[in-house]
């Protein structure tokens, strides 16, 4: 007789639909150690184990995950919105946690979905220092905006310093300057003195520095004075930028080292692909995990939300656009990265920027998003085949693979 068990995951508990051969039988557990006792013993009652689904619901389904994994059972995690849409298709008239979990097992009967694939605790803690830098990189924009908000009333100029991005130098610069009259009232010597000692600033680059930042403050007119809490909300926001980047800096190295310790050379192979620097390189590992536990690239694409949708409706069978079903993260790491190598190209070529700009110059639209999707399915491809065959990358070796493929 099949079992399934179909799980709504809650912030504090769970409702579970056992649905066993045509008879349903449910019940709500807490999401703690005499919940997850009780789940089990549920599980327990049946000498084969049941099929188990439930929808990834970031930090609260984890905890449910941990606990199979600790116990052995296998699992089916489906992305909300899949689940959604496939419980909306004829299945689900109402919106309650009890019919959640009961159809949530009903679709795990109707699609068959794969379960889960364990990975290393390696991958797991890449995984999680990756969702980590990405809520910094959230902090720093949001300290970026703020402080350009508290400059508009004691030094707003200072922002046309570098022409460049703004970075390290610029911040230590705003938290030392965070004034327009700080300026006007120092001597010019002890501000290039002072600017010699930022990293990467020599004399000449110093006294250009200091000769902009004295004409940008007389041509300032500060809304507040030195003494404003305005001021202080400058320094506050320059130093917490300035902590940030180098959290970020830190967490990469974190990633790096623990990158390495992996029994094969993925890192490695990422990072020979032209504009795939360390950084881009070791986030896509540890967004995308290790993949082996795909059998091909079109798994990949399923996997980040890529692959296309589809509509079929009587006659009519028609392809929609991307699913955005799976990893949002490695999907927009991905999307930049086509930027990265098309700009690498220059110097470095790489076939995904061939095609890249091939397509752009054949297109008929200003738009080229979907040319930069159908360039991620390549890029997965050439990771792929990269990790599998534990090789690096080589310009004519997949030009060559390339025309191989387009003849077939």
């Amino acid at each position: 007789m099949q079992v399934t068990f179909g799980i709504d995951v809650s912030k504090s508990t769970s409702t579970v639909c056992e649905l066993i051969g045509e008879s349903k039988n449910e019940l709500t557990i807490t999401n703690n150690h005499p919940g997850f006792i009780q789940l089990l013993n549920e599980l327990t009652a049946f000498s084969k184990h049941p099929q188990i689904i439930f929808e990834a619901t970031g930090v609260y389904s984890r905890r449910l995950q941990s606990f199979l994994e600790d116990y052995g059972y296998d699992y089916v995690i489906i992305n909300p919105l899949k689940a959604k849409k496939e419980m909306d298709m004829g299945l689900r008239h109402n919106k309650t946690d009890k019919t959640d979990a009961y159809h949530l097992a009903l679709i795990q009967r109707l699609y068959h979905h794969p379960i889960n694939q364990l990975q290393s605790q390696t991958y797991k803690q890449l995984n999680s220092l990756s969702r980590f830098y990405n809520q910094l990189t959230a902090d720093l924009v949001m300290a970026k905006n703020r402080l350009h908000q508290a400059l508009q009333s004691t030094f707003p100029e200072i922002e046309n310093l570098f022409s460049a991005a703004k970075g390290k130098n610029y911040w230590q610069i705003v938290n030392h300057y965070p004034h327009c009259d700080l300026v006007r009232k120092a001597d010019k010597k002890q501000i290039i003195t002072w600017l010699t000692n930022l990293k990467g600033i020599a004399f000449r680059h110093a006294q250009r520095t200091a000769d902009k930042l004295i004409k940008l403050a007389h041509q300032a007119y500060p809304v507040v004075s030195c003494s404003s809490i305005e001021v202080e909300q400058v320094q506050y926001y320059a130093h917490r930028l300035l902590n940030l980047s180098e959290q970020r800096k830190q967490l990469i190295a974190r990633m790096v080292k623990l990158a390495k310790t992996l029994p094969n050379h993925d890192l490695e192979n990422l990072e020979s692909i032209p504009g795939f620097a360390q950084t881009t390189a070791v986030r896509v590992l540890a967004e995308l995990g290790d993949l082996r536990r795909f059998s091909n690239p079109n798994k990949i694409n399923a996997f980040i939300g890529i692959d296309p949708g589809r509509y079929q409706s009587g006659e009519m069978d028609s392809n929609l656009s991307i699913t955005k079903h799976g990893n949002a993260v490695a999907r927009k790491l991905l999307y930049r990265a086509i930027g990265q190598i098309d700009l690498a190209a220059k110097t470095n070529p790489c076939h995904i920027a061939d095609y890249y700009e091939s397509k752009k110059l054949s297109s008929q639209t200003k738009g080229f998003k979907k040319i930069a999707i159908a360039s991620i399915h390549k890029l997965i491809r050439t990771i792929y085949a990269l990790i599998i065959n534990d090789q690096l990358y080589d310009y004519n070796v997949a030009t060559h693979n390339q025309k191989d493929f387009s003849r077939n």
